[in-house]
């Protein structure tokens, strides 16, 4: 007999009801069997957050990202609850979780591979993580609540130690909650190697590399991070008497050499006197010392004439520009964005704080606390590129505090203790500035513009909406009466003996500007996770530092006068693979500027620069929008970039192929008023190689390079054309490029 059509379609629906529940049971059963803690709830944010951020769910590449990846959207490294949970549980119609059949939920079947998915597989069916995130799906979803327990402390063990090449040992992350509870989360922590090369860390598994040196592990779970830090050592062997008798000069050798001696690394050798000539001079005023300076420093036989070269070097008045060269990169907008006029008035003022040598505490002082017109006040320019308070304050933690504060103004700071609250209290101290006059407008007009101090002003909590009141970094807020100024406040805390940023911040830049390489590095990047690598040494420098009230040209001499500075960028057996503790000289390219500068002095036609007087120097231009095709290609910072801009020092295919076949070089070999033709009339080759080599190398030339250019000298009837190629050789060498 024929089953009535009604009757059909109420058993299809009741056999998938049947199949559903079996496929619900089955779960649970799978999930209760691999479940260690049966009976444990899982909670949103105390065990799927964690998962999602150990699997590299809510990275940046992922879909951490500002605008997520492909519709879906978590805040970076979990750093939103709320948030993260409407995105799994609610957002797209709740497609992503499956509450019938929780394995088979879109965030379980992506993930797994069982669909596609642009991130690739991040879990698979059988891992733990797996069956607590479908453990949280059968019981209901939950999330914290207020009397769950919360993490108090992370810690790395074992505690850390000395490793050999290639040792590999495994790391667990232990958390602590505030009911005392301690918990092994290794499986759903986030680690990160600060030297890869040194140590690689994965699902706390670490690895050393094959040479000496040091790395920072971290460690990531629900929001908070720690460290564990450690060293790759051989047996040692260089015996303690060797670094006994190295020469010193001043701390910075004594604390140089006490790392190096734990690393059981020496010193390269010494750099030659005119190298090191060379150097003082490239690094300090930023040009090549003259035939005359280099002859003269030869012939001096008196034993103290290093000290008395570096004072004589940084009496030079190339300093300013030079200086103030370096702090344009750091400070100077797009004239098209604030104006000609202002932007030339922020040179100016620049210019003048180094001629005068302002100490570095009034440098910040008066750029900070600014006010007045963008034609007569430089420093207000300051002010005029960057008009909100959260601009202004991005740039001072990173030039001023040391600190890229940049992360803390959207989410937590993924490598460190700062938060939203940390970065708008800061910016809190910018809530008063007004400003009045023309403003921007396209196209600038170059108008003036006024700053002053208003009698309100506030910043809120983006999320809160709260008023936050003006707060130092990781301190408590400040008070202040209505009539004050909150930047006056902000500055005397940021010069405060007992600012622990300040003055390691400043010095570690100056100390990364003439040696290849802050002691923390990037300069402008302090934090856990990136520490110094020589801590003690730091700490002694901005001791020093203020010591001597902040004065930027002591400090420099401070560190000139080291043997450490004056060593050579050849290495030794024992230190070739470092990069990190200053037991070489750091080679580096020139910047832009300066070598647009030696060129000129090499051929002795000056570069001319477009809207600028006949003789200006590269380091004496006021802003990156003057034309220069040389410039561009060594990497002068864009003018369309918002400051500050660090230089990039890679050598390029460009940058070569500009140096042998540029136009505008080979016109100024090749002049009638140029050096090659003066040195082509001398009475001997010889001289003439003298001074090419001099001018060129700050050096004289050995026996084996006289000998092998007299010889196609020989081969050359023209003079004037051996000349020419000689310097254009030079020219084109590393020698002559490079900062040895």
């Amino acid at each position: 007999m024929p089953v009535p059509f009604f009757a059909r379609k109420m058993l299809v629906l009741a056999m998938t009801w049947l199949a559903l529940v079996i496929a619900w049971a089955y779960s649970i059963s799978i999930s209760i069997a691999a479940d260690p803690h049966a009976g444990y709830v899982p909670k949103f944010e105390l065990d799927i957050q964690p998962i999602l951020t150990a699997r590299g769910c809510n990275s940046g590449p992922c879909h951490g990202k500002s605008r997520g990846q492909n519709g879906f959207a978590l805040s970076l490294f979990g750093f939103d609850s709320n948030m993260d949970f409407d995105s799994v549980v609610k957002n797209a119609r709740g497609r992503r979780i499956h509450a019938a059949v929780p394995s088979e939920s879109l965030l379980l079947t992506k993930a797994t591979g069982k669909e596609p998915h642009g991130g690739g597989i991040r879990i698979q069916p059988n891992d733990a993580d797996f069956q607590t995130i479908v453990s949280w799906i059968q019981t209901g979803m939950q999330r914290a609540t207020p009397e769950d327990p919360t993490l108090a402390s992370l810690r790395i063990q074992p505690d850390p130690t000395t490793l050999s090449p290639k040792q590999e040992i495994d790391l667990h992350v232990e958390a602590t909650y505030s009911d005392g509870t301690v918990k092994d989360v290794t499986h759903v922590a986030a680690f990160q190697s600060s030297d890869s090369g040194i140590m690689q860390i994965k699902e706390g598994k670490l690895k050393a590399g094959e040479h000496v040196g040091e790395a920072t592990i971290m460690a990531r779970f629900m929001g908070q991070i720690t460290t564990w830090n450690t060293a790759v050592l051989k047996a040692k062997s260089i015996p303690d008497a060797a670094f006994d008798n190295l020469p010193r000069q001043n701390f910075i050798d004594d604390l140089v050499y006490q790392k190096l001696q734990i690393l059981d690394m020496l010193p390269s050798e010494p750099a030659s006197d005119t190298t090191w000539l060379r150097r003082i001079y490239l690094d300090a005023i930023g040009r090549v010392p003259t035939p005359a300076e280099v002859e003269e420093f030869l012939t001096d036989a008196s034993p103290d004439k290093k000290l008395r070269w570096i004072d004589r070097v940084l009496d030079q008045p190339e300093y300013a520009d030079f200086w103030a060269n370096k702090w344009a990169d750091l400070l100077r907008p797009n004239p098209y964005r604030v104006g000609i006029k202002a932007t030339y008035s922020l040179d100016l003022w620049l210019r003048e704080a180094f001629r005068q040598n302002w100490s570095h505490d009034r440098f910040v002082r008066e750029l900070l606390t600014a006010q007045g017109s963008t034609w007569k006040n430089g420093a207000t320019t300051f002010f005029r590129d960057r008009r909100e308070p959260d601009e202004i304050t991005s740039v001072v933690s990173q030039l001023f505090i040391g600190v890229r504060l940049e992360c803390a103004k959207c989410h937590q700071h993924p490598f460190e203790v700062y938060g939203q609250s940390d970065f708008y209290g800061l910016a809190s101290f910018f809530s008063k500035i007004g400003h009045k006059g023309v403003g921007l407008s396209p196209p600038i007009s170059g108008g003036e513009e006024i700053f002053f101090v208003k009698s309100k002003g506030e910043v809120r909590h983006p999320l809160t909406q709260q008023v936050l009141a003006p707060k130092p970094l990781l301190k408590d807020p400040v008070t202040l009466s209505e009539d004050d100024d909150p930047r006056i406040a902000l500055a005397d805390w940021l010069v405060s003996p007992d600012n622990p940023y300040f003055a390691k911040a400043a010095a570690n830049r100056v100390w990364g500007e003439v040696m290849g390489m802050g002691i923390v590095d990037p300069v402008d990047d302090f934090r856990a996770t990136n520490p110094p690598s020589n801590a003690p040494l730091l700490e002694a420098l901005a001791e020093h530092y203020k010591a001597v009230g902040f004065d930027t040209k002591k400090l420099l001499k401070a560190i000139f006068t080291s043997h450490i500075y004056g060593l050579s960028s050849i290495p030794n057996e024992s230190n070739a693979f470092d990069q990190r503790n200053f037991s070489k000289h750091v080679r580096r390219r020139m910047r832009a500027e300066v070598l647009a500068d030696a060129v000129s002095d090499a051929t002795g036609v000056p570069t001319s620069f477009s809207g600028m007087p006949h003789g200006t120097r590269a380091v004496q231009l006021w802003t990156f929008r003057i034309n220069s095709d040389f410039l561009d290609a060594f990497s002068r910072p864009d003018p369309n970039q918002d400051p500050p801009c660090e230089r990039i020092g890679d050598t390029t295919m460009s940058q070569s192929l500009h140096l042998m076949n540029s136009s505008q070089i080979q016109e100024r070999l090749t002049s009638a008023d140029g050096n090659c033709a003066a040195w082509a009339k001398e009475s001997s080759p010889e001289i003439a190689l003298r001074k090419i080599y001099l001018q060129l190398y700050a050096r004289l030339p050995n026996p084996q390079e006289t000998e092998t250019l007299l010889s196609i000298r020989k081969d050359l009837p023209d003079a004037k054309r051996w000349v020419e190629d000689v310097v254009w050789s030079m020219i084109n060498s590393p020698e002559f490029l490079f900062i040895d």
